[in-house]
């Protein structure tokens, strides 16, 4: 079996918390610069969770809860840094003394020109670690093609316009791609043929002339994920409904998961190994809400993947179904095996 050539994840992927002072703030220490940064207040539902890229630069913000056009935020990230990134006093990242989360991916800088699909793009690509973050100008043609730099099919995807209002619209290989699912939205996945009803190859993923991908002259930013063993799972399970609940293998024991009911509503639940960080007292947030974080209830982070002991619809109803994703804090096999938990 070919393990995985990650051997230390947190140079890839990794969590900050901090304590913000509402000045400005340096976070340092990280293993990697960080290319994409998504942010949440943990105290306050005022501050809602916003999406920061090196592609776009970092005082251009997104908020995975609503539709809302990118918004330029001077105090926002101000510096991606070789070992972090410092912010001033956005309320996204800094507001009083709350505290804060913020998960980090490496990709590979600020881009460059990509033209392997018929629409151009500037796309930021971690072959490495399976993550790309681009940008692209749409031109509301039918089987038009965008590159991801990743040099293997993405598992999952997330398109969003930034010239204007619009949806976050996925693309999970546990759906399929006759389907998609809203980021921002509590709503089953929906059939449409939003990607051509094509999976993504190895260097481009598809989409018909529809707007909320590809309106003529419109911006739009992706980021794009691929499965790399020992480091990102993107997959799928089927609920319990019992409290000694479904147990999801991902071979790895996770840093952070998200995951979301496909066939009927439920919102976007993030977990990961800081916040409070140990089982079943694992916190969790919501990707499509501006909430403060809360207890889970029974939700086990292991060495080999996650069990969720709670009989919620949301998360484990009996013959429910759900897709999630994943990333590892330790791999379970190769050079550096994590440990039972």
């Amino acid at each position: 079996m070919a393990y995985t050539t990650i051997k230390k994840p947190s140079d890839y992927f990794n969590t900050n918390l901090y304590t913000a002072n509402g000045s400005g703030k340096t976070i340092s220490g990280m293993d990697f610069q960080p290319d994409f940064v998504w942010t949440k207040n943990r105290d306050n539902a005022s501050y809602i969770p916003a999406l920061v890229d090196a592609v776009r630069g970092g005082t251009k913000k997104l908020f995975s809860n609503n539709t809302d056009a990118e918004a330029t935020d001077a105090n926002a990230i101000t510096a991606f840094n070789s070992d972090g990134y410092t912010f001033g006093s956005s309320g996204s990242f800094n507001f009083g003394t709350d505290d804060y989360v913020n998960w980090c991916w490496k990709a590979n800088g600020a881009g460059s020109a990509n033209t392997d699909g018929s629409i151009s793009s500037t796309v930021s690509a971690n072959t490495t670690s399976g993550f790309s973050v681009g940008t692209f100008s749409g031109n509301a043609t039918t089987g038009a093609t965008v590159g991801h730099g990743l040099g293997v099919a993405p598992s999952m995807f997330i398109v969003k316009k930034t010239s204007g209002a619009g949806d976050w619209y996925c693309y999970h290989s546990g759906i399929g791609a006759t389907k998609f699912i809203k980021l921002n939205d509590t709503a089953a996945s929906a059939t449409n043929a939003l990607w051509n009803n094509t999976a993504p190859t190895s260097s481009v993923f598809s989409m018909d002339s529809n707007s909320a991908v590809n309106g003529s002259g419109e911006s739009y930013v992706f980021y794009a994920f691929a499965n790399i063993q020992g480091f990102s799972k993107f997959g799928s399970y089927v609920g319990n409904g019992s409290t000694d609940g479904t147990f999801v293998y991902t071979g790895f024991k996770p840093a952070f998961v998200m995951h979301k009911r496909i066939d009927s509503t439920s919102e976007w639940f993030m977990f990961d190994n800081k916040r409070l960080g140990y089982n079943s007292e694992n916190y969790r947030l919501m990707a499509n809400l501006s909430n403060a974080e809360a207890d889970a209830g029974e939700y086990d982070l292991l060495s080999n993947g996650f069990k969720i002991g709670i009989t919620s619809g949301n998360v484990n109803g009996s013959g429910a179904s759900y897709i999630y994703m994943a990333f590892a804090e330790q791999p379970l096999v190769g050079d550096n095996p994590c440990t039972a938990r």
